[in-house]
């Protein structure tokens, strides 16, 4: 005040420092803080004596002959999302041989994306075994096995990096691959095989189809279509299930559509009390809830499998 500043300029620098500063400098040493704990446990570990090495689990490639009965073997798996929750999967027993084409069908939520990502080692099971060909799911290299889920994955890059991601594929092999999932008509819309893409720039049905010619060039003798299909029309979608069923090795289908279980050899019907496994017509007489599905199903109408 001395130096000329009123009331009003004293009242101003007060409430700046308050209501900015004072909060701004509140949330650094919070930052600070918090991190530097962090830091702090995080040294301590590493430098913590006595404790001993971690060793990482490799992955293991799974060889012809190995697995015995087949491709994938569950044996008493269990799996529930959390320690309080009730079980998704209970008790599984479940052999899937070698070459097999199973189609999944069961009402929403009911856990058929839990067995693919239990098949395929993204999820490790609560109790119990999966194998792949002999392989714990969750060791097995991941070249032996492929699962292309209902968002499909596209990155920026060219066509043919996108294709050939999963395998050193050929030009011959690619062209097979294209042909076989229906893309000929992106791959010319696009100019070829060396277009840029990003997934902006293409459709949920594009992009899927980029997905599972990607799958179909893959070594991988087990392939799960986790819905995969669900953005092409039934056309589209009867195609690539048929050319992956050409392709040969094991493929297992989460239905999205009763037309996929009726492609199938045998069907996975997951109902929230049982399991059943058989062909169309053994589930048709032993399964209440596959007889309901097939007797609203009309097969000019695009029907999705949602009880």
């Amino acid at each position: 005040m001395s130096g000329g500043a009123g009331a009003g300029v004293i009242l101003g620098a007060l409430a700046y420092v308050t209501q900015s500063l004072t909060p701004a400098l509140g949330n650094l040493v919070e930052g600070l803080g918090i991190n530097g704990v962090r830091l702090r446990v995080a040294l301590g570990r590493l430098l913590r004596d006595g404790d001993p090495p971690v060793r990482a689990l490799g992955r293991v490639a799974a060889r012809d002959g190995d697995g015995g009965a087949g491709a994938a073997e569950l044996r008493g798996v269990t799996f529930a999302y959390g320690p309080h929750a009730e079980p998704v999967i209970d008790g599984l027993d479940l052999s899937i041989p070698e070459g097999d084409h199973i189609a999944v069908v069961g009402p929403s939520g009911i856990g058929k994306s839990t067995l693919a990502a239990l098949l395929t080692g993204v999820l490790a099971p609560g109790s119990g075994r999966v194998l792949v060909r002999g392989v714990p799911a969750d060791r097995l290299a991941p070249a032996d096995r492929v699962l292309i889920p209902q968002e499909a994955y596209v990155f920026r890059g060219s066509l043919l990096e996108n294709l050939t991601y999963l395998a050193d594929a050929s030009r011959e092999a690619v062209d097979e691959a294209v042909d076989a999932v229906g893309l000929a008509n992106l791959v010319a819309r696009l100019g070829g095989h060396s277009a840029e893409i990003d997934s902006g720039m293409l459709s949920p049905a594009e992009r899927q189809l980029v997905a599972l010619a990607r799958a179909y060039l893959a070594p991988a003798r087990l392939v799960i279509l986790d819905e995969a299909t669900c953005h092409l029309d039934p056309a589209a979608e009867a195609r690539a299930e048929e050319a992956f069923a050409r392709r040969g090795g094991t493929l297992l289908v989460i239905a999205h559509r009763l037309s996929s279980a009726l492609r199938a050899r045998r069907v996975l019907v997951m109902d929230g009390t049982s399991v059943r496994l058989g062909t169309h017509e053994e589930m048709l007489a032993s399964s209440p809830l596959y007889a309901d599905l097939a007797g609203q199903w009309a097969p000019s109408s695009a029907q999705e499998l949602v009880p």
